[in-house]
Order: C-alpha cells, then structure tokens, then sequence
C-alpha cells in the first residue's frame, strides 16, 4: 500500500485502484477540536485538487480536498456521530471517503512522507 500526500494538509493509503483518504495529523492538529465533518456524496465524481466537503472545529471550519480524481465509493459514516476520530485516529479509522482512481499517475504529483515532513516544518 502507497501512502502520498497532498499540499492541503490530505494523505491517501492507496490499495489497487482505490484510496482511502483523510487529513493529516498536522491538519488536525492546527485545526483543534473538530465538531463536524461534511463529506462527498458516494457515486459522485470528483476532480483533483477540487472541494471533497468540509471539516468544521472549535476554531474554524475548513475546505476538505481530494487529492486525485474519481468516483467516491465509500465513505466514514462514523464520522457522522463522533467527528472526533479525525482528531484522535486522524490516518486510522479517523479516514474520510475511498475514491476509485481514473488516473493513477496523479499520484506521481503528490509528495512522499519524506517531502510533507519537510513542507509541514518549514
């Protein structure tokens, strides 16, 4: 499994020719407490880089990315009544939608673990 990561704080643990996506543990840690998460419809089809839905905290609500393009096929239901997980599990059952990529090469534009470490510190 490829785990990447995107300019706006996403990762994606890809299996196949799904990726299951989430924030990092930097964007929930800058976020704060989160009270809710609006999350993409299954079945829709999203673009890269374009709005996925919204992570709302204590302290600011935020636009939630996805970091390829596809068709959403699953999402986290428990997020549902206990956004928290993306706080306390944020690359664990914290994870927000599975999306079936159409074009795995967007994944060569992401960064590796090694190349977010160095965004998020600098």
């Amino acid at each position: 499994m490829t785990t990447k990561y995107s300019k706006d704080h996403e990762w994606i643990s890809v299996d196949d020719d799904t990726g299951t996506v989430g924030i990092t543990n930097h964007a929930q840690s800058q976020l704060g407490d989160i009270v809710f998460v609006e999350l993409p419809e299954v079945g829709s089809t999203l673009e890269a880089g374009g709005e996925a839905g919204v992570v709302e905290s204590v302290k600011a609500a935020s636009d939630l990315f996805t970091p390829v393009s596809g068709k959403i096929v699953e999402v986290n239901e428990a997020l549902d009544a206990e956004p928290g997980l993306a706080n306390s599990d944020p690359t664990g059952n914290g994870w927000f939608f599975k999306i079936k990529l159409s074009d795995a090469d967007e994944l060569n534009s992401l960064m590796d673990e090694a190349s977010y470490n160095e965004l998020i510190t600098d």
